[in-house]
């Protein structure tokens, strides 16, 4: 007895893995998708960031009751910060994994009183005087 089903439609139907060899690999193609999806990816983290800065509910002091007046550095890791508090002024000592109160007394309206015609103490005149006493010596 002989079969009914022939191999006839297997040529009508080719099958797909004898059809096609697979297309060739484009490794531009492949960089420019990644460089696509990674550029999306980003965006979208900045557009997350943006909103939770936006509407993210901040803690305000009330009137500001807290201010740093002025600080200054007493070594590579230490400052002494003048902090404004209310109507006190306290003078802490700040140094890594420590803080201190140093010294305390009332709020003091402070008004310059410098010279107007008296030189600038800024960076620039220090500049200026550390280069001239170096070519000096030279």
């Amino acid at each position: 007895m002989k079969s009914r089903f022939t191999l006839a439609p297997l040529l009508v139907f080719p099958v797909p893995a004898l059809a096609a060899q697979p297309a060739p690999i484009q490794p531009v193609a492949g960089m420019l998708k990644m460089f696509v999806v990674l550029i999306i990816v980003l965006g979208m983290l900045i557009l997350v960031v943006w909103l939770l800065k936006r509407f993210t509910v901040q803690q305000k002091i009330p009137g500001g009751a807290i201010k740093i007046i002025a600080g200054t550095a007493v070594g590579p890791r230490e400052r002494v910060v003048l902090v404004e508090v209310g109507e006190t002024w306290l003078v802490v000592g700040v140094a890594p994994g420590h803080v201190s109160a140093l010294h305390s007394m009332p709020k003091v309206d402070v008004v310059e009183t410098g010279d107007p015609s008296a030189p600038d103490k800024g960076f620039s005149p220090w500049l200026k005087q550390v280069l001239d006493k170096r070519n000096v010596r030279s």
